[in-house]
């Protein structure tokens, strides 16, 4: 018969699991955060999009490089949020940045963390902290719903609480929502609450702790054409221009929206047209 003691032990080492060991962070330059086991997996090869073929972001490419490169060389940077339309590069633009920071000669490492994880940052920082190599911290599709509590473990990121954040951690998350929540959730807040203003707070100045705000935008059909002639001109897909034009809005308007991942589903069946492989 099992010792009580022993069954005791045994549960709760499941509760509080002995600390990971950090892995080796010289095999990649990007990771993928699992739970359930904790453990930091290496990404051979990252799927990207070259910087310079992303059109129609200058401003927010140019701001968020900046930042990305004050801190890879151990310099002052802000957490950031981009947020706005869909499918216009804000993945797209953190995983860009990371490429060219890395190619401007500044060791850098990629950690992604899903949404659904964030109960776990903080045991994440704990690990990467723990190291000399400087990290980027990656949360795609962030947002909250109304009984949603993981916002509370994403300020231990943003704030770190007592012992602070990492200084060699910084936070880039994407959103389409501003504020990180439905409009209307925030309005029926305000509505329903006996103090309608601390209702939302807690919640609304979440967003308020990104220290760079990135709004990305709908595209015109200008910008739409020329990522769809980037991609051309990169790939060595050559199509006559009358063409390319007809074919690239007939495309747009049956998907009856205009944006980079648009441009770029249409540009894959186009060279898978053409027989040029990607």
């Amino acid at each position: 018969m099992t010792d009580p003691l022993d069954r005791i032990a045994a549960a709760l080492e499941r509760m509080s699991p002995a600390p990971l060991d950090a892995p080796d962070f010289s095999t990649a330059d990007a990771f993928v955060w699992h739970v359930d086991p904790e453990r930091l997996e290496p990404v051979a090869k990252v799927s990207r999009v070259a910087l310079q073929l992303l059109v129609g972001i200058d401003r927010s490419r140019d701001t968020l490089l900046a930042n990305t490169l004050q801190f890879a060389r151990g310099l002052p940077a802000n957490n950031a949020l981009l947020w706005g339309s869909r499918g216009m590069g804000k993945s797209s633009l953190v995983k860009a940045i990371h490429a060219e920071v890395i190619r401007q000669g500044h060791p850098l490492k990629i950690v992604e963390l899903q949404r659904e994880d964030l109960p776990s940052v903080s045991r994440l920082m704990h690990l990467l902290g723990g190291s000399d190599e400087r990290f980027l911290l990656f949360c795609d599709d962030l947002s909250f719903s109304h009984d949603d509590e993981h916002y509370k473990s994403l300020k231990a990121v943003l704030d770190g609480g007592i012992a602070g954040r990492p200084e060699n951690v910084l936070f880039y998350a994407t959103s389409n929502r501003r504020h990180l929540m439905p409009r209307d959730m925030i309005e029926n807040e305000r509505s329903s609450a006996i103090n309608p203003g601390e209702a939302v707070e807690e919640k609304v100045s979440l967003s308020d702790r990104f220290g760079l705000w990135l709004g990305f935008h709908p595209c015109d059909q200008d910008e739409y054409l020329r990522m769809i002639a980037g991609y051309c001109a990169a790939y060595g897909v050559s199509v006559p221009e009358d063409r390319l034009r007809a074919e690239a809005i007939e495309w747009q308007a049956t998907r009856g929206s205009r944006s980079g991942r648009v441009a770029w589903q249409f540009f894959t069946d186009l060279a898978g047209r053409e027989g040029v492989a990607l």
